[in-house]
């Protein structure tokens, strides 16, 4: 790599004067894009203008990607892209492009991999230099206005950026190709390396489960709940691992971590303790300070996380964390027509987290008046509020003190606190919805809200409650009407506009809310559509008969298709397309969608057990797969009640298909309906068990 000598001087030019008119991100959908319309920065979207212009103008390009609720995004726009003396450089010397990279995540992984090639560390906002052909040379984070933090300013990159190209612009290209070389190489060992043979090898025995339990307890912070140190994210994919693990393995220390993770953050500043919902990560290892933003994705992977922990114990603070964050989800993202949308900003008046923290003269005013001191006490006890702050110089709500070791210190009754805690979470709520609130970044995406639809119908089977059930139905709808056309799905939408083709996550997620949706509620039109929608990834996805690539085939815009196989901030689109595959596969008689799936499971069983916390979707499917995935078939009159009795048990390797009706499409159906009697198979890969007429008797079966 080139040694780009980031500590040279730098002679500022003088300041030119910039056109005040919005530049061509005024014409976007994106709110993030949208904030950045009247930088002086002459901004382009992403898209074959602006490298065209590059291309006759002999100009490096820089691509700079950010999201909506970034916190450091806003940062630097302010310091550095509102500046016209920066700007006018910028201008000058580059062809600029802003990039949303929830609206073209692709984008996004392929420039975040180049920079954590260069520099070995990556983030947001996201700046990178590339040649005109698209091709990264450098890039990095978070710049400041002057030197700091071991870095160079800005400014002092464009100029060493801008010297470089002009004086060493064969080098720089020769490089941009390695860079390239590289990528391709590295996205394509997964696929290159799969695994060969049958599902039933020593690869795939129960000592992988329990290797991959271990591997996430070391990684585990067993005192403060959650993997590794500050800053600390949900980890829900690892946390589901584990509490499936203990269901099938009453391994004790599993249960406990996950439910110490879960517990942690809801009694944490990572939880919105007056309007539900929770932060993207805590920049502490005790979950006190969130990053404030809130992103629809997290919310929806913990609800269906919480469900877990609510099936296996019955505690009810899990029912009330889960009512909580829907209410919140349907509150504070809900478009008017439809689905959510994807964040609230975690800046507000400038100011980080300004929107939901206290200062001691705010929580005085607010919180009261009290009818004694000790009323007083009691609340700030239990919101762990201080007059010089808990964080920095104002008070972040969470849950300080139990409301039962409160009552036994204070020597009064449960009962009495949790009415005082209660009014004075009504009165703090009625202050704060008074306060400007933070930016909600008002598109919609497809993924993300095929997770939340999944988050949905979990809640509804789990919690008995039909009408979150009826809510998934209705979005489902929803998603399909405005994100399908001609027969493909789109990425986003936002006021009544469905645009980018939709990525192999769009794809997965959606396919796996139809398969869960058609399992909750014995509508099993959901599952021809999950098998259409398969058919299509197989033939625009497939990067060989194992994984899948995460862009569509005919897409020319990015350099590198990647096959993306390890969970993010979401679970792995490629482990979440085995399960499909599998379910679909037995469902619609399709051994070769089986194969598949068991031949990506193979592919992935080395990678989980030696990083475990980084596949652990993929750890998940694994353990199911060495408990024995089953199906379960009941064709009858009595279907319904058939499969409420069977959904209220925690069976999460089982996929359960009923019908009231004879049905001929679904092949899995064939030949099981009865007028007169009422039958429940049990299916493995292999065969159908012999029938029985009991759920009791079929919960045996599936035990086996």
């Amino acid at each position: 790599m080139l040694n780009y000598g980031l500590h040279i001087n730098v002679n500022f030019p003088d300041s030119q004067n910039q056109d005040s008119m919005p530049n061509r991100l005024i014409n976007e959908q994106s709110p993030y894009l949208l904030q950045h319309a009247h930088n002086p920065v002459n901004w382009y979207p992403w898209g074959d203008e602006a490298f065209n212009l590059a291309k006759e103008e002999n100009k490096p390009v820089l691509i700079s990607i950010g999201y909506a609720a970034c916190h450091w995004c806003h940062v630097m726009e302010h310091e550095s892209f509102e500046d016209e003396v920066i700007a006018a450089y910028m201008n000058e010397h580059f062809v600029c492009i802003k990039v949303d990279r929830e609206e073209h995540p692709d984008v996004d992984h392929m420039y975040m991999d180049a920079v954590q090639a260069i520099g070995g560390s990556g983030g947001w906002p996201l700046n990178v230099f590339a040649t005109p052909e698209r091709a990264p040379f450098y890039g990095g984070t978070y710049y400041p206005p002057r030197p700091a933090y071991n870095r160079p300013s800005w400014m002092q990159l464009l100029h060493r950026m801008n010297e470089i190209w002009q004086q060493q612009q064969d080098e720089v290209k020769l490089q941009s190709d390695q860079i390239i070389q590289h990528l391709t190489q590295a996205s394509l060992t997964p696929a290159l390396s799969q695994g060969e043979g049958g599902v039933t090898g020593p690869e795939l025995s129960k000592e992988l489960p329990r290797k991959i339990a271990e591997s996430l307890l070391k990684q585990a912070d067993m005192e403060k709940g959650g993997f590794g140190n500050a800053p600390k994210f949900p980890g829900t994919m690892a946390i589901s691992f584990l509490l499936e693990h203990y269901h099938f393995t009453g391994h004790e220390p599993s249960l406990k971590h996950a439910l110490r993770s879960l517990d942690a953050m809801i009694e944490g500043g990572i939880y919105d303790q007056l309007g539900g919902g929770f932060a993207r990560y805590a920049t502490d290892r005790n979950w006190l300070a969130p990053h404030f933003e809130k992103m629809l994705y997290d919310n929806a992977l913990l609800i269906a996380a919480l469900c877990d922990a609510f099936s296996i114990t019955k505690e009810p603070r899990y029912k009330k964390i889960i009512d909580e964050t829907i209410a919140f989800s349907e509150r504070e993202l809900k478009d008017e027509s439809g689905g959510y949308y994807c964040a609230i900003d975690a800046d507000s008046e400038g100011e980080e987290g300004k929107f939901y923290t206290w200062t001691w003269e705010d929580w005085i005013a607010a919180a009261g008046p009290f009818e004694s001191a000790q009323d007083a006490a009691i609340a700030e006890e239990y919101f762990g509020v201080k007059r010089e702050g808990n964080w920095e110089t104002t008070n972040i709500l969470h849950i300080a003190n139990s409301i039962t070791g409160i009552a036994v210190e204070k020597s009064v009754t449960e009962e009495y606190v949790y009415e005082l805690i209660s009014t004075v979470k009504s009165r703090l709520l009625a202050v704060r919805q008074k306060r400007i609130r933070p930016i909600t970044d008002d598109k919609c995406l497809l993924s993300w809200n095929a997770l939340m639809n999944k988050g949905l119908c979990k809640a509804g089977v789990v919690l008995k409650q039909e009408n979150y059930l009826a809510r998934a139905a209705e979005d489902m709808g929803w998603m399909l009407e405005k994100f399908e056309q001609n027969g493909q799905l789109l990425h986003t939408w936002k006021q009544g506009t469905a645009k980018i083709p939709g990525k192999l996550d769009d794809y997965a997620y959606l396919t796996q809310a139809l398969l869960q949706l058609a399992s909750a509620t014995g509508e099993n039109k959901w599952v021809l559509k999950a098998d259409e929608l398969i058919s299509f990834v197989i033939t625009e996805f497939s990067c060989n008969d194992c994984l899948f690539y995460y862009t569509p085939g005919g897409q020319s815009d990015i350099l590198v298709r990647k096959v993306d196989t390890y969970d993010g901030a979401t679970p792995s689109a490629n482990a979440i397309m085995a399960q499909n595959l599998w379910i679909c596969g037995m469902c619609m008689d399709k051994s070769d969608l089986i194969a598949r799936s068991d031949r990506m499971l193979i592919a992935m069983g080395d990678a989980a057990t030696r990083y475990s916390y980084s596949f652990s979707y993929w750890g998940i499917l694994l353990q199911r797969k060495t408990e024995g995935m089953k199906t379960v078939v009941c064709a009858s009159k009595n279907a319904e009640a058939v499969r409420r009795e069977i959904l209220e048990n925690y069976l999460p390797q089982t996929y359960l298909v009923t019908s009231a009706k004879k049905i001929s499409e679904i092949p899995i159906l064939e030949k099981k309906y009865f007028d007169d009697k009422m039958f429940i198979f049990v299916c493995s890969q292999q065969a159908c068990l012999s029938p029985v007429s009991g759920v009791d008797e079929a919960l045996c079966l599936m035990s086996r």
